[in-house]
Order: structure tokens, then sequence, then C-alpha cells
């Protein structure tokens, strides 16, 4: 008997991954086209969050650079403790996906290039009053001149791709 495409794959018998080199341990194959569905229809809401939250405002951007508002830091500060709490019900309850796939966490290494790339992150998000999630939110909303940033971003990130090798890691 043949599976429907969308049907999911019982990854009990299939070994999960030691170390890999995607940006998660998925093993689970999912359709493009549902996949990328799911991801627009929370993209959308994460940025109509932002417009409303004034996370994209350029303005409040600067005041949280120039610390004359505590609304930025507010919104960083909540994130990071949902994340905290996230992080520890996950491994505290064993929390598995929605594919029924454990969650694997990956032990971090301390390296400079992070030190480095996070100033280079902070000076561009101060001088361009935007980092790369709500870009996208400020071009919906009508902010044309961000297209520069986002262009800047995805050049960025090419150049980065073309002399990873060279650099240290």
């Amino acid at each position: 008997m043949q599976k429907a495409k969308d049907e999911f794959v019982d990854v009990s018998a299939v070994p999960h991954p030691i170390e890999c080199e995607a940006p998660n341990d998925q093993v689970t194959k999912e359709t493009l086209i549902g996949s990328n569905i799911k991801y627009l229809i929370t993209g959308i809401v994460f940025g109509i969050v932002f417009v409303k939250a004034e996370i994209i405002s350029w303005y409040r951007i600067q005041e949280m650079f120039r610390f004359h508002s505590f609304h930025m830091y507010g919104v960083i500060g909540t994130a990071v403790i949902v994340g905290a709490i996230s992080v520890w019900a996950i491994k505290r309850f064993g929390i598995k996906t929605m594919q029924g796939e454990t969650v694997v966490f990956h032990d971090k290494q301390f390296h400079w290039g992070n030190v480095i790339g996070g100033v280079m992150f902070g000076l561009g998000w101060g001088i361009t009053g935007a980092c790369p999630g709500p870009l996208f939110a400020q071009i919906g909303s009508g902010f044309l001149v961000v297209i520069v940033t986002l262009l800047s971003a995805v050049a960025g990130t090419w150049v980065y791709g073309l002399l990873q090798k060279k650099l240290p890691h």
C-alpha cells in the first residue's frame, strides 16, 4: 500500500542524525507547498504583531539604542524569558515536534567570530533601524527605502558564504 504524500513517517524507526549540517535535525520530510504555506501564514501573523507592537518602528529602535525608552527592551526581554521557559519545558517534559520527533539541543562552543558578528549586527541594526526579522514587515508597511537594507543583508550573506572557509570559526 502506497502512502499519501502528506502522511507522516513513523520516525521511531528512523535513526536520528548525531550531527547535521542543516539548520535543524528534522528527519521527516514535509511537502514543499505544505511547509511553505505554514511558514507564510506564521510570517504574516508575526508581521502583523510586529507592526501593531511598533517593533518595526525606526523611531522605537533608535529610542532603544539611545536608552530613551524601555519599549524594545521589554519586548526583547519578554522574548528571552519566553524562549528560556520554552527550552526548559521542552527538555523537562520531553515535548516532541508536530511530527513526533525528539527535539535535539546541540552544545555550542564559544567563537570570537560570534562576538565580531554580533557587534557588526548591532551596528547595522543601529544605523539602519532594522534587523532581519521585521524587514519584510517594514517593506509591507510602505517603508520602501528598507529594500536597500534587505538587499544589503542578502549581499552580506552572499559574501559570507563566499568567504566562509577563509574566516575563523
